[in-house]
């Protein structure tokens, strides 16, 4: 075992063996980004280190939250543990020493790795912070993207808010690695945005304030992994007692992405036709994610814990003794509501993509799924290209969307578990590297066809000539 800082040396000998640091190739344009990621999660980050062994350096990471808060794990992720097995590689790229389970066991041993059975949260978010420091990588924090506007074929102009103002950056390309919300947003029912105050409910998405909730009645409505994440994260903090609510009458007990996992799902997804890219992902969607196993027994641990199966909610209000909830089982009144109701696909509902989201082409406009098998929420996913770029609903919308990534959950009837999965990212990160690339050199061939075939630069250099080979004895 060792500390910290001498491991990251040791891993920072290992990244320079493999070249990371090499000049780039890339033709480079005065004032101008070749890339722009949008989001400094772990998705925005392995998008970068991909990039990076492509040797396209000139990049810049924007992340409208404080640096450490980049991505869930630090704000409204409440799980004890990731869901996903903890031997899966992900945004490492195949770098053994700078995997989780490396960095693990040089600072705790293989016997602690071996004892552990899940990743904890929050040493996963020590890692996304050690794995930002040990790749120099370019995060500009507490920066929001406000809109993309085009400016050419292959040229964005982005504009941001920072802490110190507006400004404006051009940039190439843009991969907007956004997260589990980024290609629309959490989802709220009508009926409580319109039966209550907001000071009433929150989503599970966002900053809950549990801690001053002591001995308060709360309510969660959801079967969602994160409605019991939610449950024993409130009950820890003193909460008076939880009830989750749950529409189905049995919890889902099989999780289709352990399926996708040991087979070769998640890598080969994107070579299968989209008929049966659309009923896989029906079938992902429908099923719903179980909670884990540890993550319910803790909920269902504490003695204020109740599960109402079967008991959608037909109505609320707010009363004078707090919120009523009217359900097929009867009337509850609590003091505040949680919603897990998960998150809907819509890019008009994405501000910064309002000049070029009605170009967009959709699943809608792609595929038409038989009337029988048809899923409106999957028809507003994008329809991709391979390598995430976004795709036109016309030709003449083409130029607008040029060097335009979707690297986030809306690639999922393209990808499946891809860009905004841990699961998937593994895979995901050198497809969206390797377009992008792809597309920088293609775009500039006119100028490497030009200065290749004037290259003239001597390799073989001799004085030999016939007349003295004759007067050297051969060996």
């Amino acid at each position: 075992m060792m500390d910290l800082a001498t491991y990251t040396e040791v891993v920072r000998n290992d990244l320079d063996t493999i070249g990371l640091g090499a000049s780039t190739w890339v033709r480079p344009r005065n004032g101008v980004y070749d890339v722009v990621i949008v989001g400094g999660g772990q998705s925005g980050m392995g998008a970068a280190f991909g990039l990076m062994r492509e040797r396209v350096t000139n990049l810049l990471i924007v992340d409208e939250n404080d640096k450490g808060d980049e991505g869930p794990w630090g704000t409204y992720a409440r799980m004890i543990t990731l869901r996903t097995p903890k031997h899966l590689t992900s945004i490492d790229l195949g770098v053994p020493s700078l995997t989780f389970r490396a960095y693990w066991v040089a600072q705790h041993g293989q016997d602690s790795w071996d004892a552990i059975d899940k990743i904890p949260r929050e040493d996963w978010l020590d890692y996304l912070k050690w794995y930002r420091d040990v790749l120099d990588l370019p995060i500009e924090n507490n920066t929001k993207l406000k809109r993309v506007e085009p400016e050419a074929k292959g040229l964005y102009r982005l504009h941001l808010k920072g802490r110190d103002g507006d400004r404006e950056v051009l940039a190439r390309k843009v991969v907007l690695a956004t997260g589990i919300q980024g290609g629309g947003e959490w989802h709220t029912p009508d009926f409580i945005k319109q039966s209550l105050p907001k000071s009433r409910y929150a989503h599970t998405s966002e900053a809950i304030d549990y801690a001053g909730m002591k001995g308060k009645k709360i309510a969660i409505l959801g079967n969602g992994a994160s409605s019991f994440d939610n449950a024993q994260h409130a009950l820890k903090l003193g909460v008076g007692s939880v009830d989750v609510f749950v529409r189905r009458k049995v919890i889902p007990s099989v999780n289709p992405i352990r399926f996708m996992e040991q087979t070769g799902l998640v890598p080969r997804f994107a070579a299968m036709d989209d008929a049966s890219k659309y009923e896989i992902i029906t079938s992902f969607i429908k099923r719903s994610q179980p909670p884990t196993n540890d993550t319910f027994t803790r909920s269902a641990a504490w003695p204020n814990f109740s599960l109402h199966l079967g008991a959608p909610w037909d109505s609320v209000r707010e009363t004078e003794d707090g919120v009523e909830v009217v359900t097929p089982q009867g009337t509850f009144t609590f003091d505040f509501l949680v919603l897990s109701t998960g998150l809907v696909t819509d890019h008009a509902l994405r501000p910064e993509l309002a000049s070029v989201s009605d170009k967009i082409a959709l699943w809608k406009d792609r595929y038409q799924a038989p009337d029988e098998a048809r899923l409106p929420l999957l028809d507003a996913h994008p329809y991709l290209g391979a390598g995430f770029e976004f795709l036109p609903k016309t030709a003449e919308d083409a130029d607008a969307l040029y060097g335009l990534y979707a690297f986030n959950y809306s690639a999922l009837v393209n990808f499946g578990l891809s860009a905004a999965a841990l699961t998937g990212l593994g895979y995901a990160i050198p497809k969206l590297a390797n377009s992008i690339a792809n597309q920088l050199f293609l775009d500039d061939q006119a100028e490497w066809m030009q200065d290749y075939l004037a290259y003239s630069e001597p390799e073989f250099v001799s004085d030999w000539t016939p007349e003295r080979a004759e007067k050297v004895p051969a060996e």
